[in-house]
């Protein structure tokens, strides 16, 4: 769409509020809503904001910033978000998208300096940068995230739905209505998703996209979990992308799978390979592989990430890769074995509360990195990695990701590729915000560390 076509819809639907959406360094979505009398105006020049109010964006005295709409993005809120449903008897809960008349639009926007460049402290444009560079090396960068998630009782504890486990049916009067509902609210929203179950652990789910550009499945993923949590609230629950919310349960991941495409041809495709991977193929999964712990960071950029990150609960801590094997950090699914168009890799590591723009971003540079200079790919590792010994996973060279927040910082601080992929600006912004969080996070003490110490020291 075109500036033109959104102000034409604007008009033909009636829409009476327009919601301009970015995201800061950390991934957390911001919105400044305006209404309809203003569209020409924030379309035509974008609309100036405080950056220095803004996680990792503006210092101060350089804060003046502008929220410029990407026209392209433009969706109409499906109206099952501003209606009413009832929380409890007698009770009704007010939607956080509800207007009393009228549709509610969003888009997403660039940000730039008030001279019109674009802003280097913005995630969506690393992103662009990075498929710009993926662009002129002749590829397409397409992404497919398997995206889980919790819906418990209430914001205020960890009391689950219920108790079922990988792809169960469950009664219909439980989380079954919540997926559907939010399944076809990003239907509508234009955003295809390929199926949905439930996932291990208690009151886990998944809720799969259908792949696109990686551009645009940032947009989608942050959209994703703005729906997933509106149509909970609005049913009365509260949905959660925290990593690891339940203590001796599986956590949730984004598993990423990953295309490179000339043309309408799969770049990491070969026919003629036992492992049906191209040259090209193996480079770039062998970048991933290189490249991962100093990654980690980015990709599982909280404290609670690295609660997740254990070996025995599912998640791959283990730099290796396979085909069948679900332990390896990559993977390279047999769904399909030889079909050129579902030949791709899986990286297992990210989890959904990471910056998407930021982690798809330093996903494709670690792969084009490996394309650029020809890393060679080890053997595939198929044996179930967890059940190998310290001296086996030693023998065969397997290393494992970052065990914290602080070592994995601290790996990312010294990575080149991952300064040059995110810039100066936000690369500095992160580390810092990062100690910070470890800082807070280690000073703090525990309800484990007062059952386990106080009673005996």
């Amino acid at each position: 769409m075109t500036g033109k076509d959104v102000l034409r819809v604007v008009r033909e639907k009636g829409i009476k509020f327009i919601r301009l959406w970015f995201t800061d360094i950390l991934g957390q979505l911001k919105s400044v809503a305006i209404t309809e009398r203003e569209l020409p105006r924030a379309l035509d020049g974008g609309m100036g904001f405080d950056g220095s109010s803004v996680e990792g964006f503006a210092r101060i005295f350089e804060s003046d910033l502008v929220a410029l709409p990407d026209p392209s993005t433009f969706q109409i809120l499906p109206l099952e978000l501003s209606r009413e449903f009832p929380r409890a008897e007698g009770e009704k809960l007010r939607s956080t998208v509800a207007v009393d008349e009228g549709g509610v639009g969003r888009m997403f926007c660039d940000i730039l300096n008030p001279d019109g460049s674009p802003y280097e402290g913005d995630p969506r444009y690393i992103l662009k940068k990075n498929l710009d560079k993926a662009k002129k090396m002749g590829y397409t960068y397409y992404v497919g995230p398997e995206i889980e998630y919790f819906y418990f009782k209430s914001e205020k504890g960890t009391d689950v739905l219920d108790a079922g486990g990988y792809f169960d049916l469950l009664p219909l009067d439980m989380a079954h209505d919540l997926r559907r509902e939010t399944i076809l609210c990003l239907e509508k929203m234009g955003i295809a998703v390929e199926y949905s179950h439930h996932e291990v652990a208690p009151s886990q789910h998944e809720i799969d996209l259908r792949f696109t550009d990686a551009l645009t499945m940032a947009d989608n993923v942050q959209t994703y979990k703005v729906i997933v949590k509106e149509v909970a609230y609005k049913r009365g629950v509260y949905a959660t992308f925290m990593p690891k919310p339940l203590f001796g349960q599986n956590g949730s991941g984004m598993h990423t799978h990953q295309s490179l495409f000339k043309g309408d041809k799969n770049a990491l495709f070969d026919a003629r390979d036992n492992y049906h991977l191209s040259q090209e193929g193996k480079a770039f999964i062998a970048g991933l592989l290189f490249h991962s712990q100093e990654i980690t960071s980015v990709c599982n950029q909280w404290v609670n990430s690295y609660k997740r990150l254990v070996p025995g609960y599912e998640a791959p801590v283990y730099i290796c890769w396979g085909q069948r094997n679900r332990s390896a950090l990559v993977r390279v699914p047999m769904y399909k074995p030889g079909e050129e168009m579902s030949t791709r890799p899986e990286l297992r590591s990210p989890d959904p509360a990471c910056n998407p723009y930021l982690a798809f971003s330093v996903m494709l540079a670690a792969g084009l990195e490996g394309i650029e200079k020809g890393y060679e790919l080890p053997d595939p590792i198929e044996k179930d990695i967890f059940l190998l010994s310290d001296e086996e996973k030693e023998a065969q060279g397997i290393k494992l990701l970052p065990g914290s927040l602080i070592e994995a910082i601290q790996i990312t601080e010294k990575s080149q590729l991952v300064r040059t992929t995110l810039g100066e600006h936000i690369f500095n912004k992160f580390i810092d915000n990062k100690k910070i969080e470890w800082d807070r996070y280690r000073t703090q003490v525990t309800d484990y560390e007062l059952q386990k110490y106080l009673p005996i020291l």
